[in-house]
């Protein structure tokens, strides 16, 4: 028998009464939601928040393969589009650009809306960039309508927001890392999808329409599943205050420094791989599209074990080595390009994608665990701390992922300023690594050097600090 509801016309609702199941309203609302409630959570809680998992990451898979269309059809355009290696850069830097701005009001959406209602929403506007991308790829189109169209593309990256705010809400804090880590890998896993959908087009003789033709129908079934599946939370409120207490606090800036190091890299890196190897190394398209897709797909599948790696050992940890790794990998990238060396050169840029899927896990299973010990540090406790956590960690995440979005753009950047000065991507690298060794001091000297209350950090079961020096 279904419980009277705890919500009210003054506020959002209370906790469910323990293992009560999720109380709904018209449109799929979820009235009252408890995941840190052991009882609740077995009993009902897991099955909703799995269901609502799969279907956002579906939404958000598709959400990243329109954003990063643009980084496939410049590959189809050959010297008949009358666009330099310079233009092409420029055209993925504006998609990137656009991708990371949508990032911020589809952050607060999800609290407007509902998340299933947003989601549904998101998907369908994915129809937009990808029409019109259909209707003006063809040799004779001007530079101008390319980067408006592309920026049309770029709606899709602010997909990647309003799932992860929405997915952060349906779990407890001992299963962010992985619930979060999952959502985005499996979001991630659109931009090399998308790469070997292109490869499969070219090996056909097909064009670039062919290949929006196929995308078409997938978005209108993102759109439809979300629909039918998917729930709101009414808890989940729009809250302003929450989003100036995120933008106020020192966390999020940092937070959102790292996540350019990792989500950046991943971002941009997938954008401008394609170029690179035609630029550079003189590969044809199939050539091209052959190897594209191997880095973006490792870094997407791995993404989940950052998170899950971050849950066991702490974020902050897994986070520093990473960034270490980054930046001996990216040391052996300027070695490869200096030499003109073809095969080293893809082999360890792959191994750099792997590595900023597994920092963009373990840096998004650090921000819900930032602001639960600040919840702590502050005396609150049970419900009332779990909450002060998710309402600042889900504000924070659009700006942090926002920010960390526009490494994509200082990539493109890079390059297309690299090739410009150097005729090769050898002064981009050398500038990444520079910004890889601040990474690396910026986690050090804020997450690991001070105890975890001042750093406003979880530590890991089984990590407990040291009198004189805390682990993260």
């Amino acid at each position: 028998m279904t419980a009277p509801s705890t919500a009210t016309a003054a506020g959002p609702p209370g906790p469910p009464p323990e293992g009560a199941a999720p109380l709904r309203r018209g449109g799929r609302w979820i009235e009252t939601w408890d995941p840190e409630d052991p009882v609740f959570w077995e009993r009902t809680g897991r099955r909703t928040a799995r269901r609502n998992l799969l279907l956002s990451v579906l939404s958000e898979h598709i959400g990243f393969s329109v954003w990063t269309l643009w980084s496939v059809l410049v590959l189809f355009m050959g010297p008949e589009y009358g666009l330099t290696p310079a233009d092409k850069f420029l055209l993925t830097s504006v998609v990137t650009l656009v991708g990371a701005a949508a990032r911020v009001p589809y952050t607060f959406a999800v609290a407007v809306f509902g998340g299933r209602n947003w989601t549904v929403i998101s998907a369908g506007l994915l129809l937009i960039p990808t029409t019109a991308a259909f209707a003006v790829m063809r040799p004779g189109t001007s530079f101008g309508t390319f980067l408006l169209v592309g920026m049309l593309a770029g709606i899709g990256g602010g997909n990647f927001a309003s799932s992860m705010t929405n997915i952060n809400a349906f779990f407890p804090l001992r299963e962010k890392g992985w619930a979060l880590g999952l959502n985005a890998g499996g979001g991630n896993i659109g931009v090399p999808v998308i790469q070997l959908a292109a490869l499969a087009v070219i090996g056909a003789g097909g064009g670039p329409r062919v290949l929006l033709a196929v995308y078409l129908p997938l978005v209108v079934a993102a759109a439809v599943l979300a629909a039918l599946f998917m729930d709101n939370l009414a808890p989940v409120r729009n809250d302003t205050g929450a989003a100036e207490d995120a933008a106020r606090d020192g966390h999020t800036w940092i937070m959102a420094f790292l996540y350019v190091g990792t989500f950046g890299s991943f971002i941009g890196y997938a954008f401008a791989f394609g170029q690179v190897l035609q630029t550079q190394f003189g590969r044809t398209p199939l050539d091209a599209a052959y190897l594209t897709f191997i880095g973006p797909l490792l870094g997407s599948l791995v993404r989940p074990v950052g998170g899950r790696l971050a849950d066991r050992h702490g974020g902050a940890r897994i986070t520093l080595w990473n960034f270490a790794a980054m930046a001996v990998t990216t040391g052996v990238l300027v070695v490869a390009s200096t030499e003109r060396s073809s095969a080293l050169f893809v082999a360890v840029f792959v191994v750099l994608f792997a590595l900023s899927g597994l920092g963009n896990g373990s840096t998004y299973k650090m921000i819900p665990g930032i602001f639960q010990a600040k919840a702590a540090s502050l005396g609150l406790t049970g419900e009332e701390a779990a909450r002060y956590g998710r309402r600042l960690s889900g504000a924070s995440m659009g700006l942090i992922g926002a920010v960390g979005a526009l490494g994509g753009v200082g990539i493109n950047l890079a390059f297309r300023q690299s090739f410009l000065s150097y005729g090769s991507g050898t002064g981009a690298f050398v500038a990444f690594l520079g910004f890889y060794a601040a990474c690396i001091t910026v986690t050090w000297a804020v997450y690991l050097r001070r105890p975890p209350v001042r750093a406003g950090v979880e530590v890991p079961p089984g990590r407990e600090p040291r009198p004189a020096r805390a682990e993260v």
